[in-house]
């Protein structure tokens, strides 16, 4: 203990952090800022455009699309909280202040915590409108509805301070590169001259009752849709019941199935080289794709579309 004071005073405090990206192959910076721009420009235009078109929509103002409307907004904001200054990094210095890094964090904790509580409400909505449906104009009500947003934030805000707050207790000494492109919490840990046991205990509750509590709940909830699917006597009916699913297990898996492999991959406190690629499909593919999910395999949203670009146009 004594040592490690004694090391902790000697040191430089770090005001500042380098990320390293995803390559620093000077070669590879303008293809990759590119790449990013387009998957930022497309997810940008995408979640604002599905945001926009059941906004202007009456006939989309139901329980469903009120979440889908939630988790193309937490999308967009997920995005804007870091993608803007990767794609700087490609192009520009790699640097970013503490406090820029420690916001960083708070709120992509915040919005992935808040993520995974919108999906697991969405799946609820599909299992009350399958296996209830005579309840469900009950069951699902503005009020219902609005309390389980609520609740999404409340978490994904309770999740961020924990990570954060445990991440404000330390002390960065001599090491300020991150190998990583965002300030991760996992990247974080690796440069702190302090004990992390505090940070290790948080990180690992909070993962272990957002994400395992998430997918438990979803998957309850596909459990029993399924088995209420497969009592439905036509094959007609039985399909019609399972693609009003389809799009949110494709969303779900994307997801949680991304996220799952980066921190399983991933040693604690170990390297991230392997983790940071992979990461780039839950942080940047999947909010991208989300529209694309819902959009092309949705005939309400594309007939309130029609609708919408008729009145524009004509």
């Amino acid at each position: 203990m004594t040592c490690q004071k004694m090391t902790v005073r000697n040191s430089t405090f770090v005001m500042e952090f380098i990320l390293v990206g995803l390559s620093e192959q000077p070669a590879l910076q303008l293809p990759l800022f590119l790449l990013f721009l387009g998957i930022y420009v497309f997810t940008v235009v995408g979640n604002l455009g599905l945001i926009t078109l059941i906004g202007l929509n009456s006939s989309l103002h139901t329980p469903m699309y009120f979440f889908l409307f939630n988790l193309s907004f937490i999308d967009l904001c997920y995005s804007c909280v870091f993608t803007p200054k990767m794609l700087n990094d490609f192009v520009s210095e790699n640097t970013i202040s503490y406090v820029r890094c420690m916001t960083q964090l708070f709120f992509f904790c915040f919005f992935v915590n808040s993520e995974c509580c919108v999906l697991v409400s969405m799946a609820y909505d599909r299992y009350v409108a399958i296996c209830n449906p005579l309840l469900y104009s009950v069951t699902m009500s503005p009020q219902v509805c609005s309390l389980m947003m609520l609740g999404s934030y409340v978490i994904g805000f309770a999740g961020a301070m924990a990570h954060t707050g445990s991440m404000l207790r330390l002390t960065f000494c001599d090491s300020n590169i991150i190998h990583h492109y965002l300030c991760e919490v996992l990247p974080l840990l690796q440069l702190s001259c302090t004990s992390t046991y505090v940070n290790e205990l948080v990180f690992f509750i909070v993962v272990g009752v957002v994400i395992s509590g998430s997918s438990i709940s979803i998957f309850i909830s596909y459990a029993l849709i399924l088995s209420n699917i497969l009592q439905i006597p036509s094959a007609e009916g039985r399909f019609k019941a399972f693609s009003t699913c389809g799009s949110h297990i494709i969303a779900v898996a994307l997801f949680f199935g991304s996220g799952a492999f980066t921190y399983l991959t991933t040693s604690f406190p170990g390297s991230t080289e392997e983790g940071k690629f992979v990461s780039v499909f839950y942080t940047n593919v999947v909010p991208m794709l989300n529209p694309l999910i819902y959009s092309l395999r949705n005939k309400d949203v594309k007939l309130a579309l029609h609708k919408t670009l008729n009145r524009v146009l004509f």
